[in-house]
């Protein structure tokens, strides 16, 4: 049986993380409970977090003392308690930061209970250097953690004799002596001639792998993929059996403008859909400029700049060609296109509709569940982002809803994933997201 000693950022991170620890005594300083009450008003996944906190340990005081530990439905005994003088003076020096008081219920709990091993669990980076330095036992909360480097890539690579790929360009699937996941693209390389390939997806149902649709490597609204991830991606965009696709790349490798072509084209020239739904976590890069005036729309508008700037890109070139396409504006005002808050879609119904979630890296596993459990019949959804620009300081590259989410429906025949991975916005942005 150990000490959890649990911090601000578990609790906002998972309402339920009190109840993830086994048999085990989870410790609250009652420092961090008033560092959860600053956040109770706030609209965000984050604020939900904290109300849930509270009722739940509100309802855990109905039951028992929390001073002498009360039982969890998950087997263990949580329990709150301030720091005492003695903590704190177990510190290198006198603090009065928040955090020190985590760690000098941590250090108390150490030296009193030295039968019974303490451990600080936190998201917070620095905390959990501090921690280790003061000889502290010391977890990140990883109740959702998603091992970045072995991320489902989408696609596998292969080598075939040359009798395959013309059997899959003559009829347009092959049956190849292997499994893959559904959905999952193949990448076929001739042993015989390394310059002869070839693209397919894997069928789980016929157990073959079909040759990309042609419309992949065509022109959708004036936008044609310029490599083989980007073919693959839009060749699910597309294709109406795949309900759920999620797109990752670092910035410039085409996951939004593909995501925006495709929506519009199977929205306003296939008639597929009754709209356009888009929407994206309002989080800011860097110092938040405060309020903004205004209703929803105008408040929202400045994060769905970059839907706009790929919107008018893609009518500029209908423009060219001599069509008469309307803008971004019009595309709103008339309904077809719609930007919608986060923070709104919690109890909808989404039905008969293309929706893009976007930079969804910043989204936690249980907000994006949130979100993709509000796709009701006809619908389909777009989840992109890039796990290594996060801006919410709760997640990680590890932690984020994204990468749940991939490796979640990765062996499901109503997903599809990709994984971008070279930059086509232009040759500086290619450079910087190397280089940078």
């Amino acid at each position: 049986m150990k000490n959890y000693v649990l911090d601000t950022t578990v609790l906002l991170y998972d309402s339920q993380a009190l109840q993830a620890f086994g048999d085990n005594h989870i410790i609250v300083p009652m420092e961090v409970i008033e560092d959860v009450d600053r956040f109770k008003k706030d609209l965000s996944e984050t604020g939900r977090n904290a109300r849930q906190v509270s009722r739940y340990l509100d309802t855990l005081r109905s039951r028992g003392r929390l001073s002498g530990g009360v039982r969890v439905e998950g087997g263990g005994h949580v329990s709150v308690r301030p720091a005492s003088t003695r903590g704190m003076h177990l510190l290198p020096m006198e603090r009065r930061n928040r955090k020190d008081f985590v760690l000098a219920v941590a250090l108390e709990l150490n030296e009193t209970s030295s039968e019974t091993v303490t451990v600080v669990v936190t998201k917070d980076i620095n905390l959990r250097i501090r921690a280790d330095a003061l000889g502290l036992q010391v977890e990140d909360y990883e109740s959702e953690k998603i091992d970045i480097e072995e991320l489902y890539s989408g696609y596998s690579e292969i080598v075939v004799p040359e009798a395959t790929i013309e059997e899959l360009e003559e009829r347009g699937r092959v049956s190849l002596q292997r499994e893959f996941l559904p959905n999952e693209y193949v990448f076929m390389r001739a042993a015989e001639d390394s310059d002869r390939r070839a693209t397919g997806r894997f069928i789980r149902s016929s157990g073959e792998v079909v040759r990309v649709r042609a419309s992949a490597r065509g022109d959708i609204w004036r936008v044609t993929p310029r490599n083989r991830e980007q073919a693959c991606a839009m060749d699910a965009l597309v294709d109406d059996s795949i309900q759920l696709i999620t797109l990752v790349g670092k910035a410039g490798t085409g996951k939004t403008l593909l995501a925006v072509a495709a929506s519009l084209y199977k929205t306003v020239d296939e008639n597929t859909f009754n709209r356009v739904l888009v929407s994206r976590p309002t989080q800011p890069l860097g110092k938040d400029i405060g309020f903004l005036p205004g209703g929803i729309e105008q408040k929202l508008f400045p994060w769905m700049y970059p839907i706009a700037d790929n919107v008018e890109f893609l009518m500029r070139g209908e423009r060219t060609s001599g069509k008469q396409r309307r803008g971004f504006r019009d595309l709103i005002d008339s309904g077809i296109l719609i930007i919608e808050p986060l923070t709104y879609i919690r109890g909808r119904s989404i039905h008969d509709q293309y929706l893009i979630v976007d930079e969804a890296q910043n989204l936690t596993p249980h907000e994006l569940k949130t979100i993709i459990t509000r796709v009701g019949e006809g619908t389909k959804i777009v989840v992109t982002g890039d796990p290594y620009q996060i801006d919410n300081p709760y997640i990680d590259s590890s932690s984020n809803g994204l990468t749940y989410v991939v490796e979640k429906f990765k062996t499901q025949e109503i997903s599809a994933h990709i994984t971008l991975t070279r930059g086509e916005r232009s040759r500086v942005s290619e450079l910087a997201a190397n280089l940078l």
